[in-house]
């Protein structure tokens, strides 16, 4: 990446895919919809429907691989709590959301025991929240 990861620069974006495709998307349902406006028919009917059904397909592409990334950095928190938190706070781990979780990845392992019972004792729920307390920021270059 050209910038260090922080919590100011820390969102990924894929220009080929956020910016070029998911433009040509919205440029070709809005042409569909002005195409069935202008003269209405099954087929400019049947193509803002594609033009749509591809938008939403965009979409749901992007939330189900954020899923998928979510669920498996669940697993990996887990695992580097049951590593790094003392025995007192080890049993409290299921305690965690998985907001909690992929929030507190970015914490650095010295930073993370205290910055997990900080998150568990004031019941810190919003992502940007819990990032926003992070010291000693931890990167993750390979999230999608």
């Amino acid at each position: 990446m050209a910038t260090q990861q922080s919590f100011e620069h820390h969102t990924r974006y894929v220009p080929e895919f956020h910016f070029v495709l998911g433009t040509i998307l919205l440029v070709n349902l809005v042409w569909c919809a002005v195409w069935l406006l202008r003269l209405p028919s099954w087929q400019a009917g049947l193509d803002l429907a594609m033009a749509w059904g591809f938008v939403l397909f965009f979409k749901h592409l992007r939330y189900m691989v954020t899923t998928v990334q979510d669920r498996v950095i669940r697993l990996e928190e887990q695992l580097r709590m049951q590593r790094l938190l003392p025995d007192g706070l080890k049993s409290r781990i299921g305690e965690f959301t998985t907001p909690q979780l992929v929030a507190l990845r970015f914490a650095s392992d010295a930073e993370l025991p205290a910055l997990a019972r900080r998150v568990l004792d004031e019941k810190l729920t919003r992502k940007r929240d819990i990032k926003a307390l992070i010291q000693t920021w931890r990167p993750d270059e390979l999230r999608a």
